[in-house]
């Protein structure tokens, strides 16, 4: 196997246990090919280089680390099975597959071999593994005060976003898809196939499947008064959609044009300027060893 992590990740969490992490894969018979990431996109390369030299890739790191895994196995068409020891701040993805916390324990549950076949997206000609996003929540996660997070929860990163709700941009965007056609001016959206983003659940929506071919799509529209950010913020917060100012919807396919480039972030990471985007759900495209603690 490839074992390639991320040694910055969640504040360098794997030094204490990569030596116990290895014992538990060389007693499963693996041998261990090992690369600690020495600069962005290092990941990405490796999964390139080895898709298809190896028996299995494991990934240790955050988000961002198990995006560019997904990504290089993707673009070499590979069907090598993935690994996943969530090593960063929020994990987002881990906990929506209900992953364990320990890193030893997701260790010895990617040795246990069983196969789930999880939905990921493609956007335009990029790769994502769980979330596209603009603008304004993108970077709300990583500005929230952490004990203010812990306390308050969804709730807190709502609150932070709404500090700056007057003064953010909003895109003038027409949207399509089987299930929705709307044009408006829009300050953040969301396409997932997640059950928390930045760290928080309920953002997504309920009844949430990661292998359903189907993404949880969230509109928000700029408020036009205080009224209409009491609106959305009643919304959002009771996480149910009952205003003509937040779009909530599932589809499997979703095209979003725009008049001027709107920044976009695939996973946490920059995912470039786009006027057009094409978003499709790649319906159980990745082999993730999975035995999950809960049932999916």
């Amino acid at each position: 196997m490839l074992f390639v992590f991320n040694p910055k990740a969640g504040k360098g969490k794997i030094k204490g246990h990569l030596l116990d992490i290895i014992d538990i894969f060389n007693k499963n018979d693996y041998e261990v090919l090992i690369h600690s990431t020495q600069k962005p996109k290092d990941a990405y390369e490796k999964a390139r280089e080895y898709a298809d030299q190896v028996d299995l890739i494991v990934c240790s790191g955050g988000d961002g680390t198990l995006d560019e895994v997904v990504t290089g196995i993707m673009e070499m068409q590979s069907n090598v099975p993935i690994g996943y020891i969530p090593a960063g701040s929020t994990n987002d993805f881990a906990n929506s597959l209900f992953m364990p916390k320990s890193m030893t324990e997701a260790a010895s549950m990617i040795m246990e071999e069983e196969l789930y076949h999880c939905d990921i997206g493609r956007f335009n000609s990029q790769t994502f593994a769980y979330v596209a996003a603009f603008g304004l929540f993108t970077d709300v996660s990583y500005e929230t005060d952490q004990d203010l997070k812990n306390i308050l929860g969804h709730v807190a990163y709502v609150l932070e976003g709404v500090k700056r709700l007057f003064d953010i941009k909003s895109y003038h965007m027409k949207v399509t898809s089987d299930e929705v056609q709307v044009e408006d001016d829009f300050m953040v959206g969301m396409i997932t196939n997640s059950r928390s983003v930045g760290g928080f659940k309920n953002l997504t929506g309920k009844n949430v499947d990661m292998n359903d071919g189907l993404f949880e799509v969230t509109l928000i529209a700029k408020p036009k008064n205080p009224l209409e950010l009491q609106e959305i913020m009643t919304a959002l917060v009771m996480a149910e959609d009952n205003t003509e100012l937040v779009h909530s919807f599932k589809t499997g396919k979703i095209t979003i044009e725009t008049e001027e480039q709107v920044p976009w972030t695939l996973d946490g990471e920059f995912g470039g300027n786009h006027t057009r985007v094409e978003i499709e759900n790649l319906h159980k495209a990745l082999n993730l060893y999975l035995k999950s603690t809960k049932k999916i």
